[in-house]
């Protein structure tokens, strides 16, 4: 199957409408809210559950084990949805998440709550993944940018708003009900895409890659269980992160030679043939790497440097949120009219490397709050532009029956960024540390290097902070510029796109 030598007019000529009914629209961006709400949701949460339960040690893993799965399921939804259509993936995947909130809102123990969301994790990733592939699929191409900026505006206030919904619902009514409430808004998306969401016939040579899907899901474990160790600080055992990065490497080698037999691939490696398609992929894995792994990291510079309590680190991130929003809307309007989505591409690209860039520059200068307030916008803003338009380049470089595909291949491409940013500026703010750290009068060389035990114990102490927060400061530097250097590659390939001539499979 050369799904890239498909033209976009292919899929115009079988789209089914420009325009979404509204109650279907209205499912489609609930399903997309809950999961990316649950991304989020159980952070301000989870201290209480692991009070409650008794079961501090494997906190972590309530959010490990719900990104792992729900990474892996996003390319297994959206190529079996290829196969058996929309409806029924999505109907199955909003199904496991109902049930599996339930099970979470159960949950009696810190074991029964991991597996409970890892099940969840598996339901999520498709309703990630298929809400954009079934927008993208009944609209035309033209339509596309202004939809997806709509989704992509939906998920940052979902995400930036899962902490403070999830701190409230726990402190006034039970932390159940953060997993609980999913169940009445999941039965409402139900009822919505019943009714709303046609039935398409099945195709009759339906061949699944078993293969595949089982190759894809060792490998991805174990690249995203490497990251999970990195995360660990000072419980790093080498010999299990080489033998977890040894099987994601072989994994992945191991994947691309299967898929390239399979005749129907759960990621179809002919698909990067597609040039607008293997850019636009590497451009969003580019900036959920430096998303992710510069501003995980940027609350410690916060609170370290600058002497922020949590509330207002986490205040900080409010302008990258409101100019994602707004951009989204703007960009999907432009790229609606205009249809210069590389172009627009480029645009967010360039805007997030410049935020990395500035961010870099007033840590390295110690500014005060509202330089990075500015920097932290401008950020936003090339998100908003960029995520959406990607999502468009990728959808209208292939053919509308290998759609949920090559969506899902995008969101697993920006998952593994995701994971790949926080592995790598965690382990460059480690070895920077710990570089630094040697570097410092022996009384502080015990310090603890999180926050806030670290901060926190050299005031108790008398000790002067000065050093340390100097140590904090160069840290954060050395992430943001790898970062920057990401984000500046992936520029340079959108540039090559949108300068390039465009070959002639690949014009409408």
């Amino acid at each position: 199957m050369s799904s890239h030598s498909h033209t976009e007019s292919a899929i115009a000529s079988t789209t089914s409408s420009s325009r979404p009914g509204f109650w279907l629209l209205a499912s489609l961006l609930v399903a997309m809210v809950l999961a990316a709400l649950d991304q989020s949701i159980v952070a301000t949460a989870l201290p209480v559950i692991a009070s409650e339960m008794k079961g501090i040690e494997g906190m972590s893993w309530v959010v490990t084990l719900f990104m792992l799965t729900s990474t892996i399921g996003a390319p297994l939804y959206g190529k079996l949805s290829d196969l058996y259509g929309k409806r029924p993936l999505f109907l199955l995947s909003i199904g496991v998440f109902v049930g599996a909130s339930l099970l979470c809102g159960l949950a009696n123990s810190m074991g029964q709550l991991i597996a409970f969301r890892g099940l969840q994790g598996l339901g999520a990733g498709g309703l990630m993944t298929l809400s954009q592939v079934v927008i993208g699929s009944v609209v035309k191409p033209s339509e596309r940018g202004r939809y997806q900026g709509l989704f992509s505006a939906a998920f940052a206030v979902s995400a930036a708003a899962g902490p403070l919904l999830g701190g409230f619902i726990t402190t006034q009514f039970s932390w159940r009900w953060v997993f609980l409430i999913n169940i009445p808004l999941g039965a409402l998306a139900i009822a919505g895409l019943m009714i709303n969401l046609p039935a398409i016939k099945r195709r009759p040579d339906v061949k699944v890659d078993y293969r595949g899907a089982a190759v894809l899901c060792v490998a991805t474990s174990a690249l995203l269980l490497l990251t999970h160790s990195f995360s660990q600080a000072g419980q790093v055992d080498p010999l299990a992160t080489w033998g977890l990065g040894l099987l994601a490497v072989v994994g992945f080698a191991v994947l691309y030679k299967v898929e390239h037999k399979a005749p129907e691939p759960i990621i179809d490696p002919r698909l990067f043939a597609n040039r607008r398609f293997s850019v636009a992929v590497a451009a969003m894995a580019a900036m959920a790497f430096a998303m992710m792994g510069s501003l995980v990291f940027m609350p410690l510079y916060y609170q370290a440097v600058l002497h922020q309590t949590p509330t207002e680190s986490g205040i900080m991130t409010l302008p990258q949120v409101v100019m994602m929003v707004v951009s989204s809307f703007i960009g999907g309007a432009i790229s609606t009219r205009r249809q210069n989505h590389a172009t627009l591409l480029l645009l967010g690209v360039g805007l997030e490397a410049l935020g990395l860039f500035l961010l870099l520059i007033f840590a390295r200068h110690q500014l005060g709050a509202p330089y990075f307030l500015l920097a932290m916008g401008v950020l936003g803003s090339g998100m908003g532009i960029g995520m959406p338009n990607a999502t468009v380049i990728v959808q209208n470089a292939v053919d509308l029956k290998v759609m949920g595909a090559a969506t899902a291949g995008l969101s697993f491409c920006r998952s593994l960024g995701a994971a790949l940013g926080v592995a790598v500026a965690g382990g460059i703010m480690s070895y920077t540390l710990r570089h630094e750290l040697a570097q410092l009068p022996a009384a502080l060389q015990g310090m603890s290097l999180t926050l806030p035990q670290g901060i926190g114990s050299a005031v108790q102490s008398g000790t002067d902070v000065a050093q340390l927060t100097e140590l904090y400061r160069t840290a954060i530097s050395a992430s943001l510029l790898a970062g920057g250097a990401v984000m500046t590659v992936a520029w340079l390939l959108v540039l090559w796109l949108v300068l390039g001539k465009k070959p002639r499979s690949e014009q409408s």
